[in-house]
C-alpha cells in the first residue's frame, strides 16, 4: 500500500474515510483513468514563459558579520575595508549598501590582506603560502569584485614536497610600497622578495638575502646565532627610498633598496613582534614577546645603535604576554597616541582579550569578549601634514567589529551601520514580518534610539562611521522588513531588514521578568583605581544567565503592536508596545496542559520564577501577562490573533488557548500518547534519550543492511526487477531518459513513537468549519503525530468583550494514517487565496475573503501536502513529496509572486524546503509543482532548521553562527547589493574594456559561485599564465557541520535520523549541482 487513508473524527462530523481511487481506476474498463494518471503533461510554452516572470533562484546577499574572520585591511584613500575569513572569504565593506564578496578557489585561510591605496585593488595572502590579487572594476553603473591573478614563491630546490616547518619560502610579512608598484615580501628564512605590481613578477635581481645583512653586523652580535624570520617590514613615511626591517631575533634593519646597503643597525636582543615609525621617520617603536616595547631614535652620525631611548613594559614588572602589534601616532595636540595588542599580565589577565591605548598619560585598556584578530588606526593621509591627527580605532575581534570614536572625551564606540553580530547571544529562532505599517516601524526605532541614545541621529552616526566609500546605487526599498531574532539570554532583536544592510532598531530583554542565578547585568566597568583600567567594549556576549531564558518562538501583530514571546522553560509572554516607561506588576497565569492525566512525571528543568512586585520597563514592548505551561517544557508552537485577543501555544504535551483581554484560559489539550515518555524529559536531561535514539538509529541501519544483502540473494521477479531498473539508471542519466516518477512506499508510522504529542504548528481562521452556512473563527491544531484538531470558537463581538468569554468547542479531528508530523494549516478562500491576516480587511488593507465559495484547508506533513474542502473535510487534491521526491517537508510557507513583467499579475504558491535541502514551489490550490532549486547542502542540517521565508518571496537562513544568507524565489523581488567604488588607476591594460555583464551568480551556502560565460574576461598581462579558475568547493570551513550554530531548537530526531540514514536513496533524488558550477568567483 503507497499511502494510507485519513479518518476524520469529532462531535458534529461522524468520522468518514477517505480512500486512494487507485483501485478503482485499475477496474476501470479499458484502464483510461489509470493511464490519464501516470500520463506525464508535456509542456506548456506560455506556461514556461509565466514561470520565468515569476520565479528566479538567486543568492543574494550574506547579512550579519563574518564567520571565523581571520585577516584586516584598510584603503585610507577610497575608505573601504576588507575582511578575510577561514573559508577564503573576502568581503569588502564601504559605506552602508556598499558590500563586495569574493572566495578564492582554495579553501585555505586568508592570512593576510593589504590595498594597493586608491586603485581599487586589494592583496591577500592564503595560509598555502600563495599571493591573489583581487580588483574592483565597473560595468554598467556598478562596481563588481573579481581575482585576476595568483602568485606563489617558488620553493628552494628538492624541498618542494618536504613537511619541515617553518619553510624558508613561507611569507611572514608583506610591505606594499607608496608607489604601488612594488611589493616586498618577508619570508621564514629571513629573506625579502620582491614583487612588480600588478603583475605579480617576482623581481629575482631585487632579492635581499639574510647572509647580505649578516655582513654589516658586528661580530659580537652574530654569536652564531641566526637573525631568526622577518617579523615586520615597514617603509620609511618621508623617504620611500628606505625600508625597515624587523628580524624575529631582535635586529633592526634600515636598507636602501636602491643602493643595496645598510644605512642603520639596531641592536636589540628581545624577541621582536612588530615595528612603527613615527610620522617624522626620526623615531621608531618596536614591541616585543616579553609585553615591552622599545623607541629607538635614528642617529645619523652612527651606524648602530645597541641601547633603546626608552623602554617600558606597561603592565609589568610581572610577566606579561607579548605584544602582537604596535602603532605610533602623531597628535597635533602634543600627546602622541600609541596603541597595541596584547600585553596583558600573563598570570592574573592572560585570558583577557585587549588593545590598550595610551596619550600621555591617559591608559584606556579595551576590554574584548573574543579575541583580537588586527586593528588598524584612521586618520590623516596626507602627505604635507605634520601630524597623523587620528580620528577613530577600528579593531576586528573574532565575533565582532568595535569601532571606537577617538577624537570624542571619554572615547565612546560608534554604533556600526552593519556588521553587527547577530550571534552576540546564540540565535535560537528567527521571525520575518513584511509591509511593515509605517506607524509601527517609526515606533519601534522610537524605542531603540530612547534605548541606545547613540542611536538617536542616524545622520550623526553615519558622518562618524570611517567606513564610507563608495556609494549604494541600488533603489530605495519599496516595503519595510522586520526580522526578529530570539535569543539563547532571552533577548529579542528587532533588524531593518528591508535592504543590504541588516541594521540593529531595537533589543528586547525578558530576563528582567525573572529570578535568575547570577545577575549578569551587574557586570561593571574596571574602577578607577583597578589596575589595568579596562574598559568593557562590545556587544558579543556569549554567556547565558539560565539556558531556560532562551526564545523558541515569536508571533507579532503589525497592526496592534500586540507579541507574544515563547520560551524554553515554558513561559509565554503577551506583550504591547507602548511609548512611554512605566511600572508595572505582570499578570501570571498558569495553564496545567497534562490536564491531570496520571503515571505521567516530569523530569525536566523548573519553570522560571518571576519577579515579585512591579518592574519597570523603558519604553518599548512591555510584558502585560505571563503564561505559564505546566509542565514547563519548552514551547513550540505559538499564534496570536489580536482582532480576537486570543493566543495559541503548544508544547511537547498539548496545546493551550488563552483570551489576554478578560485574561482567562479559554481551552487545554493534551496530545500526549500513552507511549510518550520522552515527552516527559526536558531539552536539559537527554543524555540518556539520546544514547537511546542512536543506539535504536545504528541498529536500524544495521537491519536495513542484512535485509538489503537477503533480498539481493533471491531470484524472486522483484529483485530481477530491481536490477533491470539499476542497470538502466545506469546507462542513461536523467537528462538522457524522461521516465515517469516511480512512487517510494511510505511506511506508517508507529502510534507510540515517542515524541508524538509535540504541538508542531497552530493556526487561526475564520471560515466553515460546522456547515456551509455559517462561517467563524476557529482554531487549528497539528501534532508529531499526524494529528490535527479543529475547533470552533465563539468569540462575542467587540463591544461585549468584557462581558462574554470565549468558548472552544471541537469540530473536527483529522488523523493522517500514515502519521507523518503536521508541519502547517492554512485554510484558503473560495479562489483558492489564503485568508488574509487580523485587522487587514477590517483596515481596508486587504480585500476581504471570498466567503460565497467554498473554502479549504491545507494540511502540510513531512511526507506530502493535501487540500480538503470544508465543512466537510473530504480529499480534494494531495502531492506526495516523500513519494515522489524521496525527501521530506522541513519548512513551509504561502508566498505571494508578483511578475517580473506586469505588477498586475501575481500567484499565490506553496513554498517549501526539505530536508535535503532544495526548495519547491507549488501553485495554489492545485499543487502543481512549479519549480524546484538547490539552496542549503543537505548536511547542513542547522541551516534547514533556521530558514525562514518572507511573505513575498524571499527566505533567510543561518550558513553559520553569525550569518545569513540571503535569497530569492521570485523573479521581481531582488535584494541584492548595487554600489559604486570611483577610482582613477596608473595603469588598467590588463583588464579588457569589454567585460560581459554576468547573470546572477550561483551560489552555495553563501558560497559565490559563477556562470561558464563569466570567466571570459579575466585577461592576464603579457608573459604571465593564464589559468582557468577552478570550481570553488562547497565544504568550506564555513559551513561544514562541525560550525553548526546553536539554533537547535527546531531540529527533530527526525532530521537526526535523516542524517544518520543510509545516503543510498537520497543520492537517486538529488540532482548533481556539481556538473552545473562553473569555475571561478564572482559577486553582482
Amino acid at each position: 500500500r503507497q499511502s494510507a487513508p485519513e479518518g476524520v473524527k469529532g462531535p458534529r462530523v461522524p468520522a468518514t474515510p477517505f480512500h486512494c481511487c487507485a483501485r478503482a481506476a485499475a477496474a476501470a474498463p479499458g484502464g483510461t483513468m489509470m493511464k490519464f494518471r501516470f500520463r506525464r503533461q508535456g509542456n506548456d510554452p506560455q506556461r514556461e514563459k509565466v514561470k520565468q516572470e515569476l520565479f528566479a533562484f538567486n543568492k543574494t546577499v550574506e547579512h550579519g558579520f563574518p564567520n571565523q574572520p581571520s585577516a584586516l585591511a584598510f584603503d585610507p584613500k577610497l575608505r573601504i575595508m576588507a575582511i578575510g575569513t577561514k573559508s577564503g572569504a573576502v568581503k569588502i565593506y564601504g559605506a552602508p549598501g556598499v558590500e563586495f564578496t569574493g572566495l578564492h578557489k582554495e579553501t585555505a585561510t586568508v592570512t593576510q590582506m593589504h590595498f594597493l591605496p586608491g586603485q581599487g585593488r586589494l592583496l591577500s595572502l592564503l595560509d598555502d603560502n600563495t599571493l591573489h590579487l583581487w580588483e574592483i572594476y565597473q560595468k554598467d553603473g556598478c562596481s563588481h569584485l573579481e581575482e585576476t591573478r595568483s602568485f606563489a614563491l617558488p620553493g628552494r630546490p628538492g624541498f618542494e614536497n618536504t613537511n619541515s616547518l617553518p619553510s624558508v619560502m613561507r611569507v611572514t610579512v608583506i610591505l606594499l610600497l607608496a608607489s604601488c608598484e612594488l611589493a616586498g615580501l618577508g619570508t621564514e628564512g629571513g629573506s625579502v622578495y620582491f614583487l612588480e605590481l600588478p603583475s605579480l613578477k617576482l623581481l629575482e635581481a631585487k632579492t635581499l638575502l639574510q647572509d647580505e645583512i649578516m655582513r654589516s653586523v658586528p661580530d659580537d652580535y652574530r654569536c652564531g646565532k641566526a637573525l631568526g624570520p622577518v617579523e615586520s617590514l615597514q617603509e620609511h613615511p618621508q623617504a620611500a627610498s628606505q625600508i625597515l626591517i624587523g628580524y624575529s631575533r631582535g635586529l633592526l634593519v634600515i636598507w636602501n633598496p636602491s643602493t643595496r646597503c645598510v644605512e642603520h643597525l639596531f641592536l636589540g636582543n628581545q624577541q621582536l613582534e612588530s615595528l612603527s615609525w613615527e610620522r617624522s621617520g626620526q623615531s621608531i617603536v618596536s614591541s616585543h614577546s616579553d609585553g615591552g616595547y622599545m623607541v629607538w631614535s635614528i642617529n645619523e652620525s652612527c651606524l648602530t645603535s645597541s641601547q633603546a631611548v626608552m623602554s617600558t613594559i606597561p603592565y609589568g614588572p610581572f610577566p606579561c604576554k607579548a605584544i602582537n602589534k604596535i602603532q605610533w601616532r602623531t597628535c597635533s595636540s602634543g600627546n602622541h597616541f600609541i596603541v597595541f595588542s596584547g600585553g596583558m599580565p600573563r598570570a592574573s589577565y592572560g585570558d583577557r582579550h585587549c588593545v590598550t591605548v595610551l596619550q600621555g598619560k591617559a591608559l584606556v585598556t579595551l576590554d574584548f569578549t573574543s579575541r583580537v584578530i588586527d586593528f588598524f588606526t584612521v586618520c590623516s593621509t596626507e602627505a604635507e601634514e605634520a601630524y597623523d591627527d587620528l580620528s577613530a580605532l577600528v579593531v576586528l575581534v573574532e565575533e565582532e567589529l568595535v569601532v571606537i570614536d577617538l577624537q570624542t572625551p571619554g572615547w565612546p564606540t560608534i554604533p556600526a551601520p552593519y556588521l553587527a553580530p547577530l550571534h552576540s547571544s546564540a540565535i535560537t529562532c528567527a521571525y520575518h514580518i513584511s509591509n511593515v505599517p509605517l506607524k509601527l516601524w517609526e515606533r519601534i526605532i522610537s524605542a531603540g534610539e530612547q534605548q541606545n541614545p547613540q542611536l538617536s541621529s542616524v545622520g550623526d552616526v553615519l558622518s562618524s562611521w570611517p567606513i564610507n566609500g563608495g556609494r549604494n546605487v541600488a533603489q530605495e526599498p519599496t516595503q519595510r522588513g522586520l526580522l526578529l531574532t530570539g535569543h539563547e539570554d532571552g533577548t529579542v532583536r528587532f533588524w531593518d531588514a528591508s535592504g543590504v544592510s541588516l541594521k540593529p532598531l531595537y533589543k528586547l530583554g525578558t530576563a528582567r521578568i525573572f529570578q535568575t542565578d547570577c545577575e549578569h547585568d551587574g557586570v561593571t566597568q574596571g574602577g578607577e583605581e583597578e589596575w589595568p583600567p579596562f574598559h568593557k567594549v562590545g556587544c558579543f556576549d556569549p554567556y547565558s544567565d539560565d539556558p531556560r531564558l532562551g526564545i523558541q518562538k515569536i508571533a507579532l501583530c503589525k497592526y496592534s503592536g500586540r507579541m507574544a514571546v515563547a520560551g524554553t522553560a515554558g513561559q509565554v509572554l503577551l506583550m504591547e508596545l507602548s511609548d512611554e516607561k512605566s511600572d508595572r506588576e505582570i499578570s501570571i497565569a498558569t495553564m496545567d496542559l497534562l490536564q491531570d492525566r496520571e503515571g505521567f512525571t516530569w523530569k525536566g528543568h523548573d519553570r522560571l520564577t518571576p519577579r515579585n512586585g512591579p518592574i519597570h520597563f523603558p519604553p518599548g514592548f512591555q510584558p502585560s501577562i505571563l503564561l505559564q505551561c505546566m509542565p514547563p517544557a519548552a514551547v513550540t508552537a505559538v499564534t496570536l490573533h489580536s482582532e480576537w485577543n486570543l493566543v495559541a501555544f503548544g508544547t511537547s504535551h498539548g496545546f493551550g488557548l488563552f483570551d489576554y483581554h478578560r485574561r482567562n484560559p479559554v481551552l487545554a489539550r493534551c496530545t500526549l500518547h500513552p507511549n510518550d515518555s520522552l515527552a516527559m524529559e526536558g531539552p536539559l536531561s537527554r543524555v540518556k534519550s539520546l544514547k537511546k535514539s542512536l543506539r535504536q538509529s545504528f541498529r536500524r541501519i544495521r537491519k536495513s543492511r542484512v535485509s538489503g544483502k537477503k533480498r539481493v540473494t533471491t531470484s524472486s521477479p522483484s529483485s530481477k526487477l530491481q536490477e533491470a531498473n539499476a542497470q538502466l539508471a545506469e546507462q542513461a542519466g536523467p537528462h538522457e531518459l524522461e521516465m515517469t516518477p516511480v512512487q517510494r512506499r511510505i511506511e506508517p508510522r508507529s502510534a507510540d513513537d515517542s515524541l508524538s504529542g509535540v504541538v508542531r504548528c497552530l493556526y487561526f481562521a475564520d471560515t466553515f468549519l460546522r456547515d456551509a452556512a455559517h462561517h467563524g473563527p476557529t482554531m487549528w491544531a497539528g501534532t508529531n503525530s499526524g494529528s490535527v484538531f479543529a475547533y470552533a470558537l465563539e468569540v462575542p463581538p467587540w463591544e461585549k468583550f468584557s462581558e462574554h468569554a470565549v468558548e472552544a468547542v471541537l469540530g473536527k479531528e483529522i488523523q493522517l494514517m500514515h502519521r507523518a508530523p503536521v508541519v502547517s494549516i492554512a485554510v484558503l478562500d473560495g479562489r483558492g487565496n489564503p485568508l488574509p491576516e487580523p485587522y487587514e480587511v477590517s483596515q481596508d488593507l486587504a480585500k476581504a475573503p471570498d466567503m460565497q465559495g467554498s473554502h479549504s484547508v491545507l494540511i502540510a506533513s513531512e511526507e506530502q501536502f493535501k487540500v480538503f474542502t470544508l465543512p466537510k473535510v473530504s480529499a480534494k487534491t494531495k502531492f506526495k513529496l516523500t513519494a515522489h521526491e524521496g525527501c521530506r517537508v522541513r519548512r513551509v510557507a504561502l508566498a505571494n509572486f508578483v511578475s517580473a513583467v506586469s505588477e498586475d499579475y501575481m500567484e499565490n504558491c506553496l513554498v517549501c524546503l526539505t530536508n535535503l535541502g532544495d526548495i519547491h514551489v507549488f501553485s495554489m490550490p492545485g499543487l502543481r509543482p512549479q519549480v524546484r532549486y538547490d539552496c542549503i547542502r543537505k548536511e547542513d542540517i542547522s541551516g534547514i532548521a533556521s530558514c525562514v521565508f518572507t511573505k513575498y518571496g524571499q527566505g533567510f537562513y543561518l550558513i553559520s553562527p553569525s550569518e545569513f544568507e540571503r535569497f530569492s524565489l521570485s523573479a521581481r523581488n531582488i535584494t541584492e547589493p548595487l554600489c559604486l567604488v570611483e577610482f582613477k588607476r596608473p595603469q588598467d591594460t590588463y583588464l579588457s574594456n569589454s567585460v560581459t555583464g554576468s547573470p546572477k551568480s550561483k551560489q552555495a551556502n553563501g558560497t559565490h559561485m559563477m556562470q561558464n560565460s563569466d570567466v571570459h574576461h579575466l585577461l592576464a598581462d603579457e608573459g604571465s599564465s593564464t589559468e582557468a579558475l577552478s570550481p570553488v568547493s562547497l565544504d568550506s570551513p564555513s559551513n561544514s557541520i562541525e560550525t553548526v550554530p546553536d539554533s537547535t531548537g527546531d531540529i527533530t530526531v527526525e532530521e537526526v535520523r535523516d542524517f544518520l540514514s543510509s545516503s543510498e536513496e537520497t543520492e537517486k533524488n538529488v540532482k548533481n549541482t556539481a556538473e552545473a558550477q562553473s569555475p571561478g568567483v564572482f559577486i553582482k
